[in-house]
This record gives C-alpha cells, sequence and structure tokens, in this order.
C-alpha cells in the first residue's frame, strides 16, 4: 500500500450519521435515566455507608449502548455481562502481577480487548472496567476479584434489568437481540 492510499482511507465515507427519531431519543433518555438512577440510589442508600460503592464510570457508556442502541451487537446481555465481568478479572489480574503503573494501565485494557474478542463478549466499555481495576485506587484494589462481583457485575446486572423493561415499553424496540 502505498502513503497516498494509506491516507486516503483517512478521508472516511460520504454519508452522514443517521438520524433517529424523537421516539428513540426519548426512550434513550428514559432508561439511562432510570438505569444509572437505580444503580447510584442503591448506591446512595445502601452501599456508600459501608464504604463501598457501585457506580463505576464505565456504566455510563454502558448506559449509551444499551439504553441509546439496544439492537447493536456490543449492546446484548452476553456482551454486557461479560464483557464488563471478564475485563474487571483480567483488571485485577494485571494490577497484581505487574507492578509498573504505565505497563498495567496498557495491558489491562489490551487484554480485556482480546478475551472480550476470543469469548464473542466485545464491549466497549468493559475497556474501561479494566482499566478502572489498576487506577480505581486502594478501595478497588483492596477488593481483588471480589471487583469482578461488586460492583461490576452487580451493577451491570442492574442496568440489563432496566434495558429489558424500558427498551420492550417502545413499540419499535425489542431488547434483546439475543441472549447468549
Amino acid at each position: 500500500m502505498t502513503l497516498r492510499e494509506y491516507l486516503s482511507k483517512m478521508k472516511g465515507g460520504a454519508k452522514s450519521p443517521p438520524r433517529v427519531s424523537l421516539s428513540e431519543v426519548f426512550w434513550s433518555f428514559v432508561g439511562s435515566f432510570l438505569g444509572i438512577g437505580l444503580v447510584a440510589f442503591i448506591h446512595s442508600f445502601f452501599v456508600e455507608p459501608r464504604g463501598l460503592f457501585l457506580v463505576i464510570a464505565s456504566y455510563g457508556a454502558s448506559a449509551v449502548l444499551i439504553y441509546g442502541a439496544p439492537h447493536s451487537p456490543l449492546a446484548q446481555p452476553r456482551n454486557l455481562l461479560g464483557g464488563h465481568f471478564l475485563s474487571a478479572l483480567v483488571g485485577v489480574l494485571v494490577i497484581k502481577l505487574v507492578p509498573i503503573y504505565f505497563l498495567a494501565c496498557a495491558l489491562s485494557v489490551s487484554l480485556a480487548i482480546v478475551v472480550m474478542h476470543l469469548t464473542k463478549t466485545l464491549h466497549p466499555p468493559g475497556g474501561a472496567t479494566a482499566l478502572f481495576a489498576v487506577l480505581g485506587g486502594e478501595k478497588i484494589v483492596k477488593l481483588g476479584f471480589l471487583y469482578a462481583f461488586f460492583p461490576v457485575l452487580t451493577g451491570a446486572f442492574l442496568m440489563l434489568i432496566v434495558a429489558l423493561f424500558v427498551n420492550n415499553l417502545a413499540q419499535k424496540r425489542k431488547y434483546p437481540e439475543y441472549w447468549w
């Protein structure tokens, strides 16, 4: 490939992004509001007083997928639950085995992507979940592999429950496309 051919690949296509209906926008809002709201509610009333946490930033990206793009293969339950859970395990393993910070950061995300690809659970927020195992501080490190179950799997499961109820209220939505 020539340099010109290589650079021409970066031009992009002629199409503009598709518009979504106001109904899709509405249901995306309702789902994300209720899903993140439920996880944050449980966090603030039941988890925080005990010095634990349930909300992790990667749930924001998951909300975009499962409520905003519920037909995407990356938004399906297998991907949501498996992607977060396996990535969390990878992140914890990396922080336990790799003492060099920048290598631990890079390896946690890169290995999480490999594991998600190999297990057909690719869920982009999983990369952030793996990275948070490294960046999350002393509380996260102390949790060890429990981090994969609580908060990661627990919060993702709560968001899935909301996605099942809200996405299927809309006339033109069906969620999930497949389970496993």
